[in-house]
C-alpha cells in the first residue's frame, strides 16, 4: 500500500511536522507527571497516546479520501454540529463553571472541537459555490449567519475562547474570497463600536482575564496568578532549559497544576526545553502552517482552496493566542495548543484537519500529472 503512487504524492513535509509536534506533546505531557518529591501518576500521557494512535488513523483516512465529497454532506455535518451544540447545553454538567463535554464514557468528547472543523467544510463550500456573487452585502451576511449560530451556542457554554476561533476563521477565509474588503473594514467598525455592550455582557471571570491582561499586577493572587507563574516559567528555562525532570515552577506548582500539560504546556515546555525548545516549536508551526498555505495556493478548486486556507487559520489563530497567552501578551482563554496541548477531542481533530490538507495535497499533484 505504502508504495503506491498516492504515497509518492504525499506531503510528508507536512506529516513529519505534525507527528513531531504530537511526539513533543507527549513528551512534555510525561514530563509533568515528575513532581519535587516523586513521580505522580502518567495515566494522562498514556491517555493522549490512545488518541494520538487515533488521530493518526483518522488523518490517513482523511488523506485518502476525496476531499471533495464532503460537499455533499455539509447539510448533514451542520445540523449534526448543531445537535451536539443544544445536547451539550441541556444534558451536561458544568466542569469549572463551564458545560462543553458530553461524557462517552471511554472519553469527555467536545463537541465544539468538532465544531470548529464543521465550520470550515460549510464555510468553504458556500464561499465556493457563491465566488463569483461574494462581491455582494447578501452573501456576506449569510457567511455571517453560517459561524454566527455555532458561535453564540459555544458562547453559551460559556466558551469565548472557541467562538473567537470561530470568527477568526470565518476571517482569514472571508479575506482570501472576492467579497469587498471595504466591507470587512465597515463589519469591523461595526464590532468596534458594539464592544461595550459585548464586555458588559461577559461573565466575571471573563471580565478579570481582560483586567488583568492589560495589568497583572492588579490581582497577583488571584486572577492575575497564572499569567504572572506563566512568564515566570518561560524565562526560568533559559536558553537549554532545566531538564524534564526538573524545573521549580511546574515540579512544586507554583503553575496550577491541572493547567500545565493543557493551556499553559508552552511554559512548560520552555522551562523543561529553555529558548531553544521554544524556538523549535516555534519553527515547526511555521512550517506547518507553510505547507498549509502551498496546498491552498496549488489546489485545483475553490473549495480545496477555501478549505485549506480555513484549515491554517484555525491552527494559526490557536498558535498565536495560545502562546501569546503563556508570554502574557494576549487574554487568558482556554485555546489549546494544536497538536501539543492535552485533549483528545482537539487531537483528534487537529490530525484529522491535517489529513483534509493531505487529501487537497494528493489530488492536486494527481491532477497535474495526469494520473
Amino acid at each position: 500500500m505504502f508504495k503506491g503512487r498516492f504515497w509518492k504524492n504525499f506531503d510528508w513535509i507536512l506529516v513529519g511536522v505534525t507527528l513531531f509536534l504530537v511526539a513533543i506533546g507527549l513528551l512534555v505531557i510525561w514530563s509533568t507527571s515528575f513532581k519535587a518529591t516523586s513521580l505522580s501518576s502518567s495515566s494522562d500521557v498514556v491517555h493522549q497516546m490512545i488518541f494520538a494512535v487515533g488521530g493518526f488513523i483518522l488523518m490517513i483516512l482523511a488523506a485518502r479520501s476525496d476531499y471533495r465529497m464532503w460537499t455533499k454532506m455539509t447539510p448533514w455535518l451542520y445540523g449534526l454540529m448543531v445537535l451536539l451544540l443544544v445536547v451539550v447545553l441541556v444534558t451536561s454538567h458544568a466542569v469549572l463553571g463551564a458545560q462543553r463535554w458530553i461524557n462517552l464514557g471511554f472519553f469527555q468528547f467536545q463537541p465544539s472541537e468538532f465544531a470548529k472543523l464543521v465550520v470550515i467544510v460549510v464555510l468553504a463550500k458556500f464561499f465556493a459555490d457563491h465566488y463569483d456573487q461574494l462581491e455582494r452585502p447578501k452573501y456576506l451576511l449569510l457567511s455571517l449567519v453560517y459561524v454566527a449560530v455555532p458561535a453564540l451556542l459555544v458562547m453559551r457554554q460559556p466558551d469565548l475562547g472557541t467562538a473567537l476561533v470561530l470568527m477568526a476563521t470565518w476571517l482569514g477565509m472571508a479575506l482570501v474570497s472576492r467579497i469587498r474588503k471595504l466591507y470587512l473594514l465597515g463589519l469591523g467598525l461595526v464590532s468596534a463600536a458594539a464592544l461595550p455592550f459585548v464586555l458588559a455582557h461577559l461573565k466575571a471571570y471573563q471580565k478579570d482575564r481582560l483586567t488583568v491582561f492589560l495589568n497583572p499586577q492588579a490581582d497577583p493572587l488571584g486572577a492575575g496568578h497564572n499569567v504572572i507563574q506563566s512568564t515566570i516559567t518561560i524565562g526560568s528555562g533559559q536558553v537549554f532549559g532545566r531538564g524534564l525532570a526538573a524545573g521549580s515552577q511546574s515540579q512544586l506548582n507554583f503553575l496550577p497544576q491541572l493547567a500545565q500539560h493543557t493551556d499553559f504546556i508552552f511554559a512548560v515546555l520552555s522551562e523543561k526545553m529553555g529558548f531553544i525548545g521554544g524556538v523549535l516549536l516555534l519553527a515547526l508551526f511555521a512550517v506547518l502552517l507553510w505547507r498549509g498555505l502551498v496546498i491552498a495556493h496549488r489546489s485545483q478548486d475553490r473549495f480545496g482552496m477555501f478549505l485549506a486556507t480555513g484549515i491554517v487559520s484555525m491552527l494559526l489563530f490557536h498558535i498565536f493566542i495560545n502562546v501569546g497567552m503563556n508570554m502574557g501578551i494576549a487574554p487568558v482563554t482556554g485555546i489549546p495548543l494544536p497538536f501539543v496541548s492535552y485533549g483528545g477531542t482537539s487531537l483528534l481533530v487537529a490530525m484529522a484537519a491535517v489529513g483534509l490538507l493531505e487529501s487537497i495535497a494528493v489530488r492536486r499533484q494527481k491532477l497535474q500529472f495526469g494520473s
